[in-house]
């Protein structure tokens, strides 16, 4: 056989190989390409796709509140804006009409004599009526909660939401929490926890609530309907109120509302308490420990000993945090 013919068959046999190769290599990227279905495999992305949709409607939820609150504080600004704009229009309407009475006096100087006389009235009315305004908010600051001092600049609730609370005290309850507020004109915030340290607003964790006249409205709303879970001791509340929001910079009230005490050592928390609050070089602590303690007319003897517990308890605590306890 020539060598040019043994060179076109090695060549033939060559190209018959390339396209077995390249065949073969199509199956496996083929087989690698489609996915076989694992059953195994499959149970397990179905149990986590579950686990996933969960967690999404938990999301939902949560999203769903914060946009609830987020409207009514939208619904606030839109009516201060409506009303500020307003006020913008009065003001305008004055000053033209103040300037076209200053052209038509313009020149005679009997009316510019009274017109300053009449500046200088208002400019002392004034000035009475702020001192008036002045000696009112001192009175304000000056004044108490049945008893209690609302010096503070922040104040926190924490509220006992056991069934006890629940079922005889809640009226007074949210009364008081209306009344606690109403002292205090304005302050820079506002928490409000319960007794297990739950918070009222899941979307205000951990940071204070702009004070306004809507979000108050919102928290006595809100509290009329509040269930949350709670294991008749306010001592968790108070440790995580504490822990969470004290600051050197800040005057801080906390406002213990309950009923019960049924926590171990009342010793126990008072010096954790006393860790938690330490005093400054002046010896001033910086948070306030006030607590009103709400009374059945039961003859529960349990009830009546935890009770008796949670006064003990209040008492001590608040003497050694610069507040008070009021029994109502």
């Amino acid at each position: 056989m020539s060598r040019r013919r043994r060179r076109e068959i090695e060549a033939a046999g060559l190209s018959f190989l390339d396209c077995i190769c390249c065949g073969f290599g199509a199956v496996i990227l083929l087989l690698v390409i489609v996915k076989v279905h694992d059953p195994i495999f499959t149970e397990e992305q179905r149990g986590e796709l579950i686990s996933l949709i969960a967690r999404l409607k938990a999301q939902i939820i949560d999203i769903e509140q914060d946009t609830q609150f987020f409207q009514s504080e939208l619904v606030e600004a839109r009516s201060e804006t409506e009303r500020l704009e307003s006020d913008a229009k009065n003001l305008a309407a004055r000053l033209a009409q103040l300037r076209g009475s200053v052209d038509e006096t313009r020149g005679e100087a009997d009316v510019i004599a009274a017109l300053e006389a009449a500046a200088k009235r208002a400019e002392q009315e004034l000035t009475t009526e702020a001192e008036r305004l002045r000696k009112y908010q001192r009175t304000a600051q000056e004044n108490t909660v049945g008893g209690i001092p609302a010096d503070s600049e922040y104040i926190i609730f924490v509220i006992d939401t056991s069934g006890s609370m629940q079922n005889y005290s809640w009226p007074k309850v949210v009364q008081k929490v209306a009344e606690t507020l109403d002292i205090y004109p304005k302050v820079k915030g506002i928490q409000v926890l319960n007794d297990m340290g739950n918070y009222m607003f899941n979307q205000y964790a951990g940071r204070w609530i702009p004070d306004s006249p809507n979000r108050r409205r919102i928290i006595l709303k809100q509290l009329l309907s509040w269930r949350a879970f709670s294991n008749s001791s306010p001592v968790e509340g108070i440790e995580k109120a504490i822990r969470t929001f004290h600051s050197w910079d800040k005057l801080i009230s906390i406002y213990v509302f309950g009923d019960e005490f049924t926590g171990e050592s009342a010793q126990t928390v008072i010096d954790r308490v006393a860790q938690l609050n330490r005093p400054d070089a002046r010896g001033r602590r910086r948070v306030r420990v006030h607590a009103v303690g709400f009374s059945i007319d039961t003859n529960d003897a349990g009830f009546q000993r935890t009770s008796r517990r949670f006064a003990s308890l209040m008492r001590r605590l608040c003497l050694e945090n610069g507040g008070t306890f009021v029994g109502l």
